[in-house]
């Protein structure tokens, strides 16, 4: 087993790319039926990265107003000044559009945009190997066929035949580079009833996904992110692992830093890396790596782009205790008490705040508050009481 702490706890984003290099982490405007289509969450996603990036960022408005200046005071930390602002869909298209067309930055994004909006030569990176590599159907490309769990790459049309020639349960996944964030757009299925919900649900997706995957679905003991940077200087460098918590169908409900991971697992995550790298991959990379009860190591899903507990592994040297958890909030209606509860909890010592998406930036329309965080604690199980004291302060308790 191995020690998950960075050897690097003063990496940023910045480091990884051209000076000329400007990032967005929010999700095209376009339709995406893997992609849970909420236009609050894709504006949070804006402001994900603020406190690792120091570089230019495209965030929304309501990502940086004087809540999350407040918070981030809290921490002795400030909003930085070298970001962008937009506050609907054609201001970040014309943004976008200012950026690369006119001034010539290079976008770096978190997620593929048309090429009426940033042409290809404007990424940061190729544009072609940047959609190669975080399309699901190539993965075994990716890891030379090793790491994989059984499975079968079948045409749009050919699916629903094949699906059922399967043995439940299995993982059901589009096979093309569209984000499926959060374990929304991945459909595990257990029972027959499971299983026909699934197919009507990949018919409605015909005209956006052209290929499908059918896996084996992994009885996984731990559920790794072990993450990577590709640093100008220093080559691939390591960055630590999360544990990544999910129910059963493979939902994100968070991570929480490893405090041991198999070098199996880590020497797994450097040769995706490093194949990748090779290819001209620049930046940081996130791989969901399961182990079994035999300890065989599958790898799940290749996130070529920052992940959501990027910020715990990089931010590990700012935080008191040695346990920390990744996760983020929606407020249930009440964004005052909501906002109230976040600061006793940062007060208390326990919490760090990431983003705060400002609902009350909207004058005319109710919108809900979100907030991005890491707990902080010297076990989960202290962290597990502080989320369930914060959730009942909140009003975020279910019932």
């Amino acid at each position: 087993m191995t020690d998950v702490k960075t050897d690097y706890p003063d990496v940023t984003m910045a480091q990884l790319y051209e000076e000329d290099v400007v990032y967005s982490s929010r999700p095209s405007y376009i339709s995406n039926p893997w992609l849970e289509p909420d236009e609050h969450q894709s504006n949070f996603l804006s402001a994900r990265e603020l406190l690792i990036a120091d570089m230019p960022v495209i965030v929304h408005e309501a990502s940086v107003t004087d809540k999350l200046r407040e918070l981030f005071a809290l921490v002795n930390r400030t909003i930085p000044d070298n970001l962008y602002y937009f506050k609907d869909q054609d201001s970040y298209e014309q943004l976008l559009q200012r950026l690369s067309k006119e001034e010539g930055y290079k976008i770096y994004f978190q997620y593929v945009h048309g090429d009426n909006l940033v042409p290809p030569q404007q990424y940061a990176m190729d544009k072609q190997l940047f959609v190669d590599l975080n399309n699901k159907s190539k993965i075994p490309e990716w890891t030379d066929g090793k790491y994989l769990p059984r499975r079968e790459v079948v045409a749009f049309d050919n699916f629903e035949q094949a699906v059922r020639q399967w043995t439940l349960p299995i993982v059901i996944k589009p096979g093309d580079e569209l984000p499926t964030a959060g374990g929304y757009g991945v459909m595990i299925c257990y029972t027959q009833e499971e299983l026909e919900q699934a197919i009507q649900r990949v018919q409605k997706a015909s005209e956006a996904t052209e290929t499908l995957i059918i896996e084996q679905c992994v009885e996984a003991v731990s559920n790794y992110c072990v993450q990577f940077a590709k640093h100008p200087d220093k080559g691939i460098i390591y960055l630590g692992a999360a544990k990544q918590l999910t129910n059963e169908y493979g939902f994100y409900q968070g991570n929480v830093n490893a405090q041991h991971v198999p070098q199996k697992v880590i020497d797994a995550g450097y040769a995706l890396m490093e194949k990748a790298v090779q290819l001209g991959f620049i930046g940081i990379a996130g791989f969901d790596i399961l182990e079994d009860a035999d300890g065989e190591v599958y790898a799940i899903d290749l996130n070529y782009r920052q992940n959501g507990s990027t910020s715990m592994l990089l931010l590990a040297s700012e935080l008191a205790a040695s346990h920390h958890k990744f996760y983020s909030y929606v407020a249930k209606g009440d964004n005052e008490r909501f906002y109230e509860a976040i600061k006793t909890f940062i007060q208390k010592g326990v919490l760090y705040p990431l983003s705060y998406y400002d609902g009350d930036w909207y004058q005319t329309v109710h919108v809900d508050s979100r907030f991005g965080c890491i707990w902080s604690a010297e076990s989960d199980e202290a962290i597990a009481k502080y989320e369930r004291e914060f959730l009942e302060l909140a009003g975020l308790m279910t019932e």
